[in-house]
């Protein structure tokens, strides 16, 4: 049967649940800002739609630029993590790299939802060296997945 190729019912209730869970913990342990966007289609550049993307929902004003796009192409399964420049000024390359393969890792399995959470569990664990979190913290960007067509 396989899996959806609408955005909005690509993951189980139970996998979102867990998506915004994992969210949810990674940013208590961070000042840095996660978003999980899944996406239908992307045609032409993944790394054009992350961006055009990133400035649409306003991701690009965090006060500190310390946010991550995790951009989930589901017709395709595609996905690109993209940082602010914040991020990168602080991240090297081997950062992106290991958290895309403990990603491919899990999506090898058709586990998407678990992969998704891997992802942003590792993430928000290495962005706490570089922006830790911070008493007066304030979420800046909503802990709900993002449906794009």
């Amino acid at each position: 049967m396989g899996r959806s190729r609408n955005p909005r019912t690509f993951l189980s209730e139970a996998e979102t649940a867990a998506v915004r869970g994992a969210i949810r913990d990674a940013e208590q342990s961070t000042s840095a800002e996660v978003k999980v966007v899944l996406a239908r289609y992307c045609w032409g550049s993944i790394k054009a739609k992350a961006q055009r993307v990133f400035r649409e929902l306003g991701l690009d004003r965090t006060q500190q630029r310390n946010c991550v796009l995790f951009l989930l192409i589901v017709s395709n399964r595609e996905f690109l993590i993209y940082g602010d420049e914040g991020v990168h000024e602080k991240v090297g390359q081997g950062f992106w790299d290991e958290v895309c393969g403990r990603m491919l890792e899990v999506f090898r399995q058709d586990r998407f939802g678990e992969g998704i959470c891997a992802g942003v569990r590792l993430a928000g664990w290495k962005l706490a060296e570089h922006f830790p979190y911070q008493r007066d913290d304030v979420d800046e960007i909503s802990n709900e997945i993002v449906y794009r067509s």
